[in-house]
């Protein structure tokens, strides 16, 4: 009889613990693996006002509320203590400081090469996670610009940037609430933005928007855009008027095809009106001291933040395994059975009803699969 785990799970963020729960509850013994030395690490390197854009009421993993005195979006801190309060709960006990290198199949198991040696399992979840494949565009000139052009994974607050003139690039809600924190610190400002955009308002009518998304999330997201686009435009005003370009697809379809999440606004939109943040276009080249924007338009700054996203690419963890991974190296389904047996992705697609909902939701779906699939074992 060979002796180990029932599953390993990779990664012990909110995807990685949510599993860890619901495939115990389902009578499976597991084993989580994690890079870090702690529960949430992408969560503690956000920057410092992150608050969730999710309500608390619908943020909660599998059999734990958030606390009734948090507030409706959670900040960044609350988040790291909910996660810290979790794994305690449940008694959830990662192997810390341990890399997976590769998995693959082994006879009838999949084998994890990790930094502490192999480990064998029937049934393997991935839950790493984006935060750790920040994407960096190149642009001609940029390896000669004399100030500090960094990630907003490597951004934390406005501290450093006093007195300094700002470029962040990218309309994404990092991009978007990164310049606010900004702008709100007195900091000179820019926002890139390279081409068309949605925003969403936080609150619709006295509701999150989150709850907007799930009430229609059974009708067609083209219909759903279509039927909501009069009371956005009445409750952001006309965002084309600020210079901004609005994308032909609506919200909901832009997540659905395009895995892109549109701005949630919660009072950039006000900076851009009242001039505190400004907006240029996308960025052409770099020269030492200035950035040459797509109209040849050129302006100084001291630093550039790039809010510019995370694509992981995972075929490096899996090189061997077929079928499960699209040409950019993200799964091809997660939260359900892949096409290779006992292995799954949770957390991995964005979702137009709020990413830690889907997880909860995906943890689920994974027991409940996973516990059969070790029946017919």
């Amino acid at each position: 009889m060979t002796s180990g785990p029932n599953a390993i799970i990779v990664g012990a963020g909110p995807a990685g613990l949510a599993c860890a729960v619901t495939l115990r509850a389902a009578g499976l013994s597991v084993t989580v693996l994690e890079r870090a030395d702690e529960v949430g690490s992408a969560w503690r390197r956000h920057y410092d006002r992150l608050h969730l854009h999710t309500d608390r009421n619908h943020s909660a993993l599998p059999g734990m509320a958030m606390p009734a005195t948090y507030p409706t979006y959670p900040s960044r801190a609350q988040m790291v203590a909910y996660l810290e309060g979790y794994v305690e709960r449940f008694d959830i006990r990662p192997v810390f400081s341990t890399d997976v290198s590769a998995i693959g199949r082994c006879g009838g198991r999949w084998r994890a090469a990790t930094s502490e040696g192999p480990m064998t399992a029937p049934i393997v979840v991935v839950a790493t996670g984006v935060a750790g494949a920040p994407y960096r565009p190149a642009w001609p000139g940029a390896e000669t610009f004399r100030g500090p052009i960094i990630h907003s994974g490597d951004y934390r607050n406005p501290a450093p940037y006093a007195g300094m003139r700002v470029l962040v690039v990218g309309f994404g809600n990092s991009g978007g609430e990164i310049a606010l924190d900004l702008a709100e610190a007195g900091v000179d400002v820019a926002l890139a933005v390279r081409g068309p955009v949605q925003v969403l308002p936080r609150d619709l009518l006295g509701f999150p928007i989150l709850s907007w998304a799930i009430l229609y999330r059974r009708f067609p997201a083209r219909l759903v855009d279509r039927l909501n686009a009069p009371i956005l435009r009445l409750a952001l005003g006309d965002i084309e008027k600020l210079g901004l370009q609005l994308a032909s697809t609506g919200p909901r379809e832009m997540v659905e095809r395009e895995g892109r999440v549109p701005l949630i606004d919660v009072g950039t939109l006000a900076s851009i009106r009242d001039g505190s943040i400004k907006l240029r276009g996308g960025i052409s080249r770099f020269t030492a001291d200035r950035v040459v924007f797509a109209d040849a338009k050129e302006e100084a700054f001291d630093a550039v933040i790039l809010a510019t996203g995370f694509r992981p690419d995972l075929r490096r963890l899996l090189p061997e395994v077929a079928g499960v991974l699209d040409e950019r190296g993200m799964p091809l389904t997660t939260g359900r059975a892949t096409r290779a047996p006992g292995l799954y992705f949770c957390g991995h697609i964005t979702s137009p009803t709020g990413q830690l909902r889907a997880i909860a939701i995906e943890a689920g779906q994974i027991a409940e699969s996973a516990a059969a699939c070790r029946a017919d074992h």
